[in-house]
């Protein structure tokens, strides 16, 4: 009986390293301008639910880096990742909405993935959008914000500065 469960672990132990493998070899082969070998590294763990993968995915749909550019597959890739936390995905999404790309244009949406985000660069995008809202607009937009977050990050009481310039 001890021999299975060291032999089940050592499985999960060489599988997990495998995982972190398919990640590292798939930026190389994307480093090294190998797309085909990105994606086959990366689909697998994207579709397991690995939201750097699900990330990386979307870029390369985004982009059009080794598959036809597909605005609404990356949409797909890019909210996966986001609902985990990932927060170049949600700026991702921020941009895709603020540029209408594989969604219809909608700044109340980009401010609200913007806010979401909360990193420097996202931040600076939101005020940028901001200044194109009304004042309901941006209420708007962090209530969603608000509300998003309270459902998928566990933060419904989390409160955060926002500059809303207009």
């Amino acid at each position: 009986m001890k021999i299975i469960r060291i032999m089940v672990l050592s499985l999960l132990l060489s599988a997990s390293g495998l995982a972190l493998g398919g990640i590292d070899e798939g930026a190389a082969a994307y480093k090294r301008g190998d797309y085909g070998t990105a994606l086959r590294e990366w689909r697998p763990l994207a579709e397991d639910g690995n939201a750097d993968a699900q990330l990386n995915l979307g870029f390369m749909y985004d982009n059009g880096y080794g598959i036809p550019q597909d605005y609404k597959e990356a949409i797909t890739w890019y909210r996966k990742a986001a609902e985990q936390g990932n927060k170049r995905a949600q700026y991702n999404l921020g941009l895709m909405y603020d540029i209408g790309h594989g969604v219809l244009q909608n700044k109340v949406q980009a401010y609200m993935w913007y806010d979401i985000a909360g990193v420097p660069l996202a931040v600076n995008y939101r005020e940028y959008v901001a200044r194109e809202l009304t004042p309901e607009q941006v209420i708007d937009a962090q209530r969603l914000a608000s509300e998003w977050m309270g459902k998928h990050m566990g933060q419904a009481g989390e409160t955060r500065t926002r500059m809303a310039t207009r």
